[in-house]
């Protein structure tokens, strides 16, 4: 009974955790936090689609969106994909751990779900990511299925195609899932096949960034800035081991700056130990690619410490290599590293408890073993918190896009919206003063302008879009009205949005424009919408470009669809075969 008991509880557990962490964003509203911004009704613009003139970072991930929350309101779709990575993150882990181990189940989900890694990272907004994060243990599940000949290729690519919602993830994914099919002579053939199912999946972002590779060098600047970080006094490289290490501040729970992450630490470094010996001491089956988490790790760690102990070098590679850049956010790597903690951390608590004999005593520690993490983090509770409160849109900003749609039906070509001030982040009063990217060019319709230019600690990371940083020199060199709005003009602009708020609140630290408002569509108390006088240029990508691009997307969207049928075909045959042993064993 106790046993059955704990099952139903491990089933359960992802459940409770994500909803312990999240119930504050499950209400009405939209989290704006750093890099995450949802909106009612994100339009699929042709930059989502690659076609822009910068790096495609957010390469398929604003598209899907575009896609998805014609389906679900934007604020839904939110929500369905915060609470969806934690959910399945916990199971996932879960899933490493022997069934009949139901407390190494508890303590892998509690590990995975209950981690700095998914604080940080959601407080800093980086959703792929997590979805990336949430992707690996079922992805290796897939894998080791393939490699014995148990299962085909249709969930290796479905987990793969989830977890490249962003450039970065999909590299990780990747070589997650490459490290865990190689292997020996006749494993070559699978390989090549996981080798194949990664490019196709990721085709759109690669596809892109070879076709804008002037767009595809970083400022080498950016890899010290963005490098692992100690938290609580402790180096980095003993911060990373537990998860931690983000290189901004400000996404640091404030249990993570003092006693608690060393205690976390030190509970950590116990169960692994344990959890190593006895995973060393317990061969078999469920035991199966436990080389290839362990090389997963170790290579996620090198690439978490890479810009702390070899900035140099790593900023060669970001300013010569087009692409590099993707690295310089350096602890996104420790997603490589979870899986086997998690899975020695279910280890380490069965071996601990193993020890003691059935009864209150052994309760008591499996119960204290499994919510270590929660009580050394207790701040990812509640949205980390309250940083991840809900908030509504300002009026206003649906009357815009209202009024600046309206206008841009009417025509065609009428260009792109230059979003000002020209700068990427902001800290809205009405987002309770927590920074986050301008949600205003997503809201509009049209394809928009803004800076791609960072400050980190005061120091500026120069941007990847070469035409961003034209038109950011044009607005510092204060030019006459008229020939400021010719060189917008010929850089395809032809609309401008004022947000008069984030003026007063950035003043002189970002370039605005005293651009004559020549005919105004939309004016209210904060925002001011105005066309300007002129036919922007229009540089439409060759036909070549297009193509290959809808290549790219045709690849990507025809794997994820044959996945999903080979995968419904599957479990339909599994689900038959399960009824005809029901109905054996019945006769």
């Amino acid at each position: 009974m106790a046993h059955r008991a704990l099952d139903l509880l491990a089933r359960c557990w992802p459940w409770l955790l994500a909803l312990a962490v999240l119930w504050p964003v499950l209400a009405p509203g939209y989290v704006l936090s750093y890099d995450m911004v949802f909106v009612p009704d994100l339009a699929l613009r042709p930059d989502f689609l690659g076609l822009g003139s910068g790096l495609p970072r957010a390469v398929p991930s604003d598209a899907v969106v575009a896609v998805l929350d014609e389906i679900l309101p934007g604020m839904v779709l939110q929500k369905v994909v915060l609470l969806g990575a934690l959910v399945l993150a916990g199971y996932g882990a879960g899933r490493l751990v022997p069934e009949d181990a139901p407390v190494g189940r508890l303590a892998a989900t509690t590990f995975y779900v209950w981690s700095p890694l998914v604080a940080e990272r959601l407080v800093i907004g980086h959703w792929p990511l997590l979805l990336t994060y949430a992707a690996l243990p079922w992805l290796f599940l897939s894998v080791r299925r393939l490699r014995s000949g148990r299962a085909g290729y249709g969930p290796v690519a479905l987990w793969l195609a989830l977890a490249g919602l962003s450039p970065a993830g999909g590299v990780l994914a990747a070589v997650f899932a490459l490290i865990a099919v190689a292997g020996g002579r006749t494993l070559a053939r699978r390989t090549l096949g996981v080798a194949g199912l990664a490019l196709a999946v990721n085709a759109p972002w690669l596809v892109a960034g070879v076709l804008h590779g002037g767009a595809a060098l970083s400022d080498p600047a950016a890899v010290e800035l963005f490098a692992a970080r100690g938290e609580a006094g402790m180096p980095a490289w003993l911060t990373v081991l537990g998860l931690g290490g983000i290189w901004n501040a400000e996404a640091v729970p404030a249990s993570r700056t003092g006693w608690p992450a060393w205690a976390a630490l030190a509970v950590l470094v116990v169960l692994v130990a344990a959890g190593a010996r006895r995973c060393l001491s317990v061969p078999g089956s469920r035991n199966d690619g436990r080389a290839a988490l362990v090389a997963a790790a170790v290579l996620g760690v090198v690439l978490a410490l890479a810009g702390t102990l070899a900035p140099g070098a790593m900023g060669y590679l970001v300013q010569h290599v087009p692409g590099a850049g993707l690295l310089r956010d350096s602890t996104r790597g420790l997603v490589l590293l979870a899986p086997l903690l998690a899975v020695l951390v279910a280890h380490g608590v069965c071996a601990l408890t193993g020890r003691l004999s059935a009864g209150a005593a052994r309760t008591v520690l499996a119960t204290v073993l499994v919510l270590a993490a929660v009580a050394l983090l207790p701040d990812l509770a509640g949205g980390v918190a309250g940083r991840l409160d809900p908030v509504e849109l300002p009026d206003e900003y649906a009357q815009a896009r209202a009024a600046l749609a309206a206008e841009v039906t009417a025509g065609e070509d009428t260009g792109d919206l230059l979003v000002l001030p020209f700068s990427s982040y902001r800290l809205p009063v009405w987002n309770d003063g927590r920074r986050t990217l301008d949600p205003l060019g997503r809201v509009m319709t049209p394809d928009y302008l803004a800076s791609d230019t960072l400050f980190v600690s005061g120091d500026e990371i120069e941007g990847e879009d070469p035409r961003a940083r034209r038109v950011h020199e044009l607005l510092e060199s204060a030019p006459s009205e008229e020939e400021l709005v010719g060189a917008l003009l010929a850089e395809g602009v032809g609309w401008v949005l004022l947000d008069r708020s984030a003026e007063e609140q950035l003043g002189d630290r970002v370039p605005s424009a005293d651009l004559p408002a020549q005919r105004v569509v939309h004016e209210g108390d904060e925002l001011v919408v105005w066309e300007l006088q002129g036919t922007p240029a229009a540089d439409p990508e060759p036909v070549a470009v297009r193509l290959a691009l809808g290549l790219a997307w045709l690849a990507t969207l025809s794997t994820v669809l044959l996945a999903a049928v080979a995968a419904l075909r599957s479990g339909a045959r599994r689900a038959t075969r399960r009824r005809a042993r029901m109905s054996s064993n019945v006769t």
